[in-house]
Protein backbone atom coordinates (compact mmCIF):
# COMPACT_ATOMS: atom_id res chain seq x y z
CA UNK A 1 0.00 0.00 0.00
CA UNK A 2 2.82 2.84 0.69
CA UNK A 3 4.05 1.82 -2.80
CA UNK A 4 1.23 2.65 -4.35
CA UNK A 5 1.23 5.71 -2.40
CA UNK A 6 4.46 6.73 -3.07
CA UNK A 7 3.77 6.50 -6.80
CA UNK A 8 0.87 8.24 -7.29
CA UNK A 9 2.64 10.70 -5.10
CA UNK A 10 5.49 10.48 -7.37
CA UNK A 11 3.12 11.66 -10.47
CA UNK A 12 1.48 14.57 -9.15
CA UNK A 13 4.36 16.19 -7.53
CA UNK A 14 7.11 18.29 -9.28
CA UNK A 15 10.20 16.25 -10.60
CA UNK A 16 13.12 16.37 -7.65
CA UNK A 17 15.27 17.62 -11.17
CA UNK A 18 13.68 20.87 -10.18
CA UNK A 19 14.14 22.95 -7.17
CA UNK A 20 10.70 23.66 -6.36
CA UNK A 21 10.43 19.44 -6.79
CA UNK A 22 13.40 18.82 -5.15
CA UNK A 23 12.06 20.84 -2.37
CA UNK A 24 9.18 19.24 -2.37
CA UNK A 25 10.60 16.01 -1.52
CA UNK A 26 13.56 16.89 1.11
CA UNK A 27 10.34 18.10 3.51
CA UNK A 28 9.21 14.76 3.20
CA UNK A 29 5.86 15.25 2.29
CA UNK A 30 4.98 11.75 3.35
CA UNK A 31 6.28 12.57 7.19
CA UNK A 32 4.14 15.88 6.68
CA UNK A 33 1.34 15.41 9.61
CA UNK A 34 3.94 13.93 11.82
CA UNK A 35 4.40 17.81 12.93
CA UNK A 36 1.31 19.46 11.73
CA UNK A 37 -0.94 16.37 13.28
CA UNK A 38 0.27 17.24 16.55
CA UNK A 39 -1.38 20.97 16.02
CA UNK A 40 -4.33 19.74 14.77
CA UNK A 41 -4.93 17.67 18.20
CA UNK A 42 -3.58 20.73 20.53
CA UNK A 43 -5.96 22.92 18.78
CA UNK A 44 -8.91 20.15 19.37
CA UNK A 45 -8.00 19.56 22.55
CA UNK A 46 -7.69 23.00 23.59
CA UNK A 47 -10.51 24.82 22.79
CA UNK A 48 -14.06 24.91 23.87
CA UNK A 49 -15.96 25.11 20.90
CA UNK A 50 -15.39 24.74 16.98
CA UNK A 51 -15.24 28.23 16.19
CA UNK A 52 -11.50 28.25 18.22
CA UNK A 53 -10.20 25.52 15.23
CA UNK A 54 -10.13 28.34 12.20
CA UNK A 55 -8.54 31.20 13.60
CA UNK A 56 -5.73 33.07 11.23
CA UNK A 57 -3.47 31.77 14.11
CA UNK A 58 -4.22 27.97 14.05
CA UNK A 59 -4.10 28.24 10.56
CA UNK A 60 -0.99 29.58 9.91
CA UNK A 61 0.45 27.19 12.52
CA UNK A 62 -0.53 24.67 10.93
CA UNK A 63 0.69 25.21 7.35
CA UNK A 64 3.51 26.68 8.78
CA UNK A 65 4.27 22.75 10.40
CA UNK A 66 3.08 21.30 7.59
CA UNK A 67 5.63 22.23 4.94
CA UNK A 68 7.96 24.94 6.26
CA UNK A 69 9.14 23.79 9.57
CA UNK A 70 9.81 20.23 7.52
CA UNK A 71 11.74 21.95 5.53
CA UNK A 72 14.14 23.19 8.26
CA UNK A 73 13.66 19.89 10.14
CA UNK A 74 14.93 17.56 7.34
CA UNK A 75 17.13 20.12 5.60
CA UNK A 76 18.75 20.87 8.12
CA UNK A 77 19.45 16.71 8.79
CA UNK A 78 20.00 16.19 5.20
CA UNK A 79 22.63 19.08 4.49
CA UNK A 80 24.71 17.46 7.67
CA UNK A 81 24.21 14.07 6.84
CA UNK A 82 25.27 14.60 2.72
CA UNK A 83 28.50 12.00 3.58
CA UNK A 84 26.42 9.73 5.57
CA UNK A 85 23.45 9.67 3.08
CA UNK A 86 26.01 8.08 0.35
CA UNK A 87 25.13 4.42 1.96
CA UNK A 88 21.76 4.88 3.15
CA UNK A 89 19.63 2.48 0.71
CA UNK A 90 16.19 5.16 1.49
CA UNK A 91 17.80 7.36 -0.55
CA UNK A 92 20.91 5.91 -2.91
CA UNK A 93 18.83 2.63 -3.30
CA UNK A 94 15.20 2.29 -3.10
CA UNK A 95 15.03 6.28 -3.85
CA UNK A 96 12.29 7.24 -1.97
CA UNK A 97 14.05 10.24 -0.69
CA UNK A 98 16.39 12.72 -2.39
CA UNK A 99 19.83 13.52 -1.18
CA UNK A 100 21.94 16.38 -0.68
CA UNK A 101 24.09 17.76 -2.89
CA UNK A 102 25.65 20.77 -1.93
CA UNK A 103 23.09 23.45 -3.58
CA UNK A 104 23.53 26.45 -1.96
CA UNK A 105 20.12 27.13 -2.89
CA UNK A 106 18.76 24.80 -0.38
CA UNK A 107 20.85 25.93 2.30
CA UNK A 108 19.18 29.53 1.72
CA UNK A 109 15.87 28.37 1.57
CA UNK A 110 16.35 25.84 4.61
CA UNK A 111 17.58 29.02 6.83
CA UNK A 112 14.39 30.87 5.71
CA UNK A 113 12.19 28.10 6.45
CA UNK A 114 13.97 28.52 10.09
CA UNK A 115 13.30 32.19 10.24
CA UNK A 116 9.44 32.32 9.16
CA UNK A 117 8.71 30.69 12.28
CA UNK A 118 9.71 34.38 13.67
CA UNK A 119 6.17 35.85 12.55
CA UNK A 120 4.29 34.05 15.01
CA UNK A 121 6.34 35.68 17.63
CA UNK A 122 3.73 38.56 18.31
CA UNK A 123 0.84 36.12 18.72
CA UNK A 124 2.00 33.26 20.56
CA UNK A 125 1.75 33.80 24.86
CA UNK A 126 5.51 34.09 26.33
CA UNK A 127 5.16 30.69 27.11
CA UNK A 128 5.08 29.57 23.52
CA UNK A 129 8.08 31.31 22.54
CA UNK A 130 10.43 28.64 24.68
CA UNK A 131 8.25 25.76 23.06
CA UNK A 132 8.98 27.41 19.66
CA UNK A 133 12.58 28.36 20.95
CA UNK A 134 12.82 24.68 21.95
CA UNK A 135 11.56 23.38 18.44
CA UNK A 136 14.29 25.19 16.71
CA UNK A 137 17.47 24.05 19.40
CA UNK A 138 16.28 20.33 18.89
CA UNK A 139 15.62 20.29 15.57
CA UNK A 140 19.02 22.07 14.63
CA UNK A 141 21.29 20.52 17.19
CA UNK A 142 19.76 16.70 16.48
CA UNK A 143 21.69 16.98 13.01
CA UNK A 144 24.20 20.15 13.53
CA UNK A 145 27.42 20.12 15.48
CA UNK A 146 28.36 21.12 18.07
CA UNK A 147 25.60 18.56 20.01
CA UNK A 148 24.76 16.92 16.99
CA UNK A 149 22.58 14.59 18.96
CA UNK A 150 21.78 11.96 16.72
CA UNK A 151 24.81 10.63 16.94
CA UNK A 152 24.73 10.60 21.26
CA UNK A 153 23.31 6.87 21.68
CA UNK A 154 19.66 7.29 23.79
CA UNK A 155 19.80 11.49 23.32
CA UNK A 156 19.08 10.92 19.81
CA UNK A 157 15.88 8.72 20.92
CA UNK A 158 15.09 12.09 24.10
CA UNK A 159 15.82 15.10 21.85
CA UNK A 160 12.84 13.53 19.43
CA UNK A 161 10.18 14.92 21.73
CA UNK A 162 10.47 18.04 19.90
CA UNK A 163 7.43 16.67 17.29
CA UNK A 164 4.87 16.90 19.66
CA UNK A 165 6.28 20.95 20.76
CA UNK A 166 4.21 21.64 17.48
CA UNK A 167 1.06 20.18 18.88
CA UNK A 168 1.94 21.75 22.85
CA UNK A 169 2.24 25.29 21.12
CA UNK A 170 -0.99 24.84 19.17
CA UNK A 171 -2.22 24.08 22.93
CA UNK A 172 -0.77 27.49 24.30
CA UNK A 173 -2.02 29.49 21.35
CA UNK A 174 -5.46 28.44 22.24
CA UNK A 175 -6.09 27.69 25.73
CA UNK A 176 -3.40 30.38 26.55
CA UNK A 177 -2.10 27.22 29.29
CA UNK A 178 0.15 24.25 29.03
CA UNK A 179 -1.54 21.14 28.39
CA UNK A 180 -1.56 18.30 31.20
CA UNK A 181 1.84 17.51 31.59
CA UNK A 182 1.55 13.48 31.98
CA UNK A 183 -0.11 14.32 28.19
CA UNK A 184 3.21 16.04 27.19
CA UNK A 185 5.47 13.42 28.98
CA UNK A 186 3.30 10.45 27.72
CA UNK A 187 3.51 12.55 23.79
CA UNK A 188 7.62 12.94 24.62
CA UNK A 189 8.08 8.91 24.86
CA UNK A 190 5.65 8.21 22.03
CA UNK A 191 8.14 10.57 19.87
CA UNK A 192 11.04 9.09 21.53
CA UNK A 193 9.62 5.57 20.08
CA UNK A 194 9.05 6.87 17.11
CA UNK A 195 12.63 8.06 16.26
CA UNK A 196 14.05 4.76 17.61
CA UNK A 197 12.06 2.73 15.41
CA UNK A 198 12.80 5.30 11.74
CA UNK A 199 16.18 4.35 12.64
CA UNK A 200 16.17 0.86 12.80
CA UNK A 201 16.18 0.39 9.02
CA UNK A 202 19.51 2.76 9.27
CA UNK A 203 21.27 0.60 11.44
CA UNK A 204 23.46 -1.09 8.72
CA UNK A 205 24.50 2.18 6.96
CA UNK A 206 24.71 3.75 10.12
CA UNK A 207 27.47 1.81 11.29
CA UNK A 208 29.48 2.09 8.20
CA UNK A 209 29.35 5.64 8.70
CA UNK A 210 30.82 5.22 12.23
CA UNK A 211 27.50 6.57 13.68
CA UNK A 212 26.67 5.54 16.74
CA UNK A 213 22.09 6.00 17.77
CA UNK A 214 19.88 3.85 19.99
CA UNK A 215 19.36 1.96 17.80
CA UNK A 216 22.80 0.60 16.57
CA UNK A 217 23.52 -0.04 20.35
CA UNK A 218 20.86 -1.82 21.04
CA UNK A 219 20.57 -3.77 17.64
CA UNK A 220 17.41 -4.28 16.05
CA UNK A 221 15.41 -6.62 18.02
CA UNK A 222 16.16 -5.19 21.34
CA UNK A 223 15.95 -1.59 19.34
CA UNK A 224 12.18 -2.52 18.41
CA UNK A 225 11.71 -3.85 22.17
CA UNK A 226 12.99 -0.65 23.64
CA UNK A 227 10.17 1.19 21.22
CA UNK A 228 7.69 -1.11 22.50
CA UNK A 229 8.39 -0.02 26.18
CA UNK A 230 8.52 3.29 25.29
CA UNK A 231 5.07 3.35 23.53
CA UNK A 232 3.74 1.29 26.65
CA UNK A 233 4.82 3.71 29.14
CA UNK A 234 3.63 6.40 26.83
CA UNK A 235 -0.03 4.67 26.64
CA UNK A 236 0.23 4.42 30.45
CA UNK A 237 0.85 8.25 30.97
CA UNK A 238 -2.29 9.06 28.96
CA UNK A 239 -4.75 6.30 30.23
CA UNK A 240 -3.85 8.57 33.80
CA UNK A 241 -4.96 11.98 31.70
CA UNK A 242 -7.94 9.83 30.16
CA UNK A 243 -8.79 5.75 29.82
CA UNK A 244 -9.53 6.32 25.86
CA UNK A 245 -6.15 7.87 25.38
CA UNK A 246 -4.40 5.15 26.67
CA UNK A 247 -6.53 2.93 24.29
CA UNK A 248 -5.47 4.56 21.26
CA UNK A 249 -1.87 4.84 22.02
CA UNK A 250 -1.91 1.47 23.47
CA UNK A 251 -1.92 0.40 19.54
CA UNK A 252 1.89 1.24 19.47
CA UNK A 253 3.04 -1.11 21.25
CA UNK A 254 0.75 -3.63 19.93
CA UNK A 255 1.81 -2.99 16.63
CA UNK A 256 5.82 -3.31 17.77
CA UNK A 257 4.46 -6.66 19.46
CA UNK A 258 3.26 -7.55 15.68
CA UNK A 259 5.83 -6.97 13.89
CA UNK A 260 7.85 -9.30 16.25
CA UNK A 261 5.71 -12.22 16.25
CA UNK A 262 5.31 -12.11 13.00
CA UNK A 263 8.89 -11.59 12.03
CA UNK A 264 7.86 -8.48 9.32
CA UNK A 265 11.33 -7.07 8.46
CA UNK A 266 11.33 -3.00 10.02
CA UNK A 267 12.68 -1.79 6.22
CA UNK A 268 8.94 -2.62 5.11
CA UNK A 269 6.73 -1.80 8.47
CA UNK A 270 8.58 1.70 8.49
CA UNK A 271 6.69 2.18 5.43
CA UNK A 272 3.36 1.93 6.98
CA UNK A 273 4.11 3.82 9.94
CA UNK A 274 2.46 7.36 8.49
CA UNK A 275 -0.63 5.33 8.33
CA UNK A 276 -0.62 4.20 11.82
CA UNK A 277 -0.05 7.70 12.81
CA UNK A 278 -2.01 9.29 10.09
CA UNK A 279 -5.33 6.70 11.80
CA UNK A 280 -4.29 7.32 15.49
CA UNK A 281 -4.51 10.97 14.56
CA UNK A 282 -7.87 10.72 12.96
CA UNK A 283 -9.09 8.90 16.16
CA UNK A 284 -7.70 11.41 18.50
CA UNK A 285 -8.95 14.39 16.67
CA UNK A 286 -12.64 13.05 16.29
CA UNK A 287 -12.99 12.07 19.77
CA UNK A 288 -11.86 15.42 20.96
CA UNK A 289 -14.61 17.32 18.40
CA UNK A 290 -17.53 14.74 19.65
CA UNK A 291 -16.44 15.96 22.45
CA UNK A 292 -16.97 19.61 21.83
CA UNK A 293 -19.90 19.20 19.95
CA UNK A 294 -22.01 16.30 22.23
CA UNK A 295 -19.99 15.91 25.23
Amino acid sequence: MSQSVTERLAALAPSEQSLVGYLFWMSRPRFWLYLAGPVVVGVVYAADSTAAFFTPLTVGLFLYFLVPANLFLYGINDIYDADVDEHNPKKAEEGKEVRYQGDGIVVMVVYLMTATGALFVPFVPAAGLYVLMGFYALGAQYSAPPLRLKTTPFLDSLSNGLYILPGVLAYLAVAESFPPLLAVAGGWLWSMAMHTFSAIPDIEPDREAGIRTTATVLGGNRALAYCGLCWLAAAGLMALVHPFLGAVFAVYPVFAAGIAAADVSIDRAYWWFPILNTLAGMVLTMAGIWVILYG
